[in-house]
């Protein structure tokens, strides 16, 4: 079961201790304004004393009633249902506790507060409980709120670090001297060989930076878009490995629409190159497919390399992060003694519309 902090957001022992004393000392002076003096400080004293008795039931029972509909009702697109039940509820639970007090303890503590001896306001006393009341409420709601969206810039201040990240990433990746020399090696054996074939090279490798640039500034790309810069990337390492290396994508066409995290397949598929062996005895074999309607799955045969691999593991995590900005499944990662795999979640515009609602 939930803690009641976990569930209001924070610990609000502070606000009970400093909160009903104040409550009670202004229940008091509404309550008794005319008959309250400073030459009957035991009336006044006894007064408070009551009333914090009061306060605290009603402070409890509130709470209750708050923590339960905060439980039911955790979404903030609930928000308008869980006030209008919440507040029929504590009209409800007020009038319930007043009675059962009034029967019960009511006699006996105004005998010992000597109020049978002033005349108090009885219409002023529940209007003033529950205007009383919902303030307390208001309170929570207000520090609750406050938080949501302290949580909220936080969670756009580390989506907009890992969106960074993930440039850096891409473009580190195509960039980098290593990816470079093999490229322009590959390039330097075509020419003489193929003209033709050198020059589609060249246009790949354009297009690989250019999707980079592009995307940017973009959060999610269609899937369909992805793809397209997926096949530029592969042409790439396929005149690099050749037969070595096997990737079969199988994507349903009426899928391509969704959404994905940009670069997140390039990522993964050179994660899978640079980590496992590709050569002529051990080919690499990816596969590229989407299972149970909204599993993107990306797939390796795993055969690691002896030699110690330099890793942050920064891109996969990278991946995870951004991907729990916008859909409410994780990143998942399997590893066997056969396979690497990735389960990146398709995310619809339906589900996008759900998520940012």
């Amino acid at each position: 079961m939930q803690s009641f902090r976990k569930i209001l957001g924070f610990n609000d022992l502070w606000l009970v201790v400093i909160g009903t004393p104040i409550a009670a000392v202004i229940m008091t002076s509404i309550l008794f304004n005319e008959s309250l003096s400073l030459s009957n400080p035991l009336f006044f004293g006894r007064c408070i004393l009551v009333s914090i008795f009061y306060v605290s039931v009603y402070w409890i029972a509130f709470r209750f009633v708050f923590v339960l509909f905060r439980k039911q009702f955790p979404d903030a697109k609930d928000i308008r249902k869980r006030l209008l039940l919440q507040t029929g509820a504590i009209l409800l639970t007020y009038s319930i506790i007043r009675k059962i007090l009034k029967v019960t303890i009511h006699d006996y503590l105004h005998n010992f507060a000597g109020v049978d001896h002033y005349d108090p306001n009885l219409v002023i006393e529940p209007i003033s409980s529950l205007i009383l009341a919902f303030l307390v409420i208001s309170i929570y709601e207000g520090i609750y709120y406050f938080k949501l969206l302290t949580q909220s810039i936080l969670e756009k201040e580390q989506l907009q670090k890992a969106h960074i990240q993930s440039q850096l990433q891409g473009l580190k990746s195509q960039v980098n001297p290593h990816f470079l020399f093999n490229s322009l090696n590959t390039l330097t054996q075509l020419i003489p060989e193929d003209t033709d074939k050198a020059v589609r090279f060249v246009q790949k490798l354009a297009k690989t930076y250019r999707y980079i640039l592009e995307t940017r500034d973009e959060k999610l790309i269609c899937l369909k878009e992805e793809l397209e810069f997926l096949h530029a990337f592969i042409y790439l390492l396929k005149e690099r490995f050749g037969e070595n290396l096997k990737i079969d994508i199988q994507i349903n066409p009426d899928r391509l629409q969704d959404k994905v995290i940009p670069l997140s397949l390039q990522l993964l598929v050179e994660n899978a190159i640079k980590h496992n062996i590709t050569s002529k005895s051990k080919p690499l074999y990816i596969k590229i497919r989407i299972e149970n309607d909204n599993q993107l799955i990306v797939q390796n045969n795993l055969q690691l390399k002896n030699q110690v691999i330099n890793s942050t593991k920064l891109g996969l995590e990278n991946i995870k992060k951004r991907y729990q900005f916008y859909s409410d499944k994780l990143v998942e990662v399997n590893i066997t003694e056969d396979h690497f795999k990735v389960i990146l979640p398709l995310i619809t515009t339906q589900n996008l519309v759900a998520q940012n609602s």
